[in-house]
């Protein structure tokens, strides 16, 4: 990591393998413009399935296969828990936990998941696994994570946000993270709590959208001294949608990027 040469994190989610609302035109978009980028890490934060099922993994794991980048952190969602898919999961991906570490950036990728619950809960584990990995007070820390952390707008109702939220902040701030990235519900944001920030993605490849939306990603680049977040959107547009500065933790820009509205899908 340097002035001119940030660590380049690709944040896909949401890809929903499986379902009527899944497009495989899209994913491979995504795949094409993501091997374009040359990432450093891809971090895939969860639902790669609809309903758990092994044919479901099998074309998720097709797409996962075809981004190039060797450096991936890939946790599950809580559709990918359904009907003993975390067996799969498993078998498909490996454990459900992930770490990279690399230029004074270190990832961590934690499970949210609940077998057969839509709600998500981080749990003492999990706080261990934070609380040991991210002791370095010099790295920049990301934290990796399927439900939401905060509350989004247009998202339906609060169930949505982690069970144990109060408590995982706790263990965030205290352990200085800087940056979390989500998934879960399909609507990007970018939220800023104290000295963290907080990344959600929309759905890469799928129609299960709120409003207005479209299949997006996010791109990351972290600078020594600054972060930006870019939203994409396959054979489309990208913007700049964030861009703040390590340092002191200020948001230079940020502003909604769709109308959202309706019933939760995710």
């Amino acid at each position: 990591m340097s002035a001119s040469k940030p660590v380049v994190i690709a944040q896909v989610s949401d890809l929903h393998c499986g379902s009527i609302h899944y497009r495989p035109q899209v994913a491979r978009q995504v795949v094409q413009e993501v091997n374009a980028l040359a990432p450093d890490v891809v971090a895939i934060t969860g639902d790669l399935t609809d309903m758990g099922y092994r044919d479901d993994y099998a074309t998720a794991r097709e797409v996962v296969d075809s981004l190039a980048c060797p450096r991936k952190v890939i946790i599950p969602g809580n559709h990918d828990v359904r009907n003993v898919g975390e067996v799969h999961f498993e078998s498909s991906f490996g454990p459900r936990v992930a770490e990279i570490a690399l230029d004074g950036v270190r990832i961590l990728g934690v499970d949210s998941s609940q077998p057969d619950l839509d709600g998500g809960k981080v749990g003492r584990e999990g706080y261990r696994f934070i609380e040991d990995r991210f002791g370095d007070p010099e790295e920049f820390k990301i934290l990796a994570m399927h439900h939401h952390l905060v509350s989004v707008p247009g998202t339906g109702r609060e169930r949505n946000v982690v069970d144990d939220a109060g408590d995982l902040l706790r263990v965030l701030s205290a352990n200085g993270t800087d940056l979390v990235l989500c998934g879960h519900k399909h609507v990007p944001n970018v939220w800023r709590l104290e000295d963290m920030f907080i990344v959600n993605a929309g759905t890469a490849c799928s129609l299960k959208l709120r409003g207005r939306g479209e299949p997006c990603y996010n791109v990351l680049e972290v600078f020594p001294d600054r972060v930006r977040v870019t939203l994409c959107y396959p054979f489309g547009a990208k913007e700049v949608v964030a861009d703040f500065r390590k340092a002191h933790r200020h948001v230079c820009r940020w502003r909604p990027t769709q109308d959202v509205g309706g019933e939760p899908t995710g």
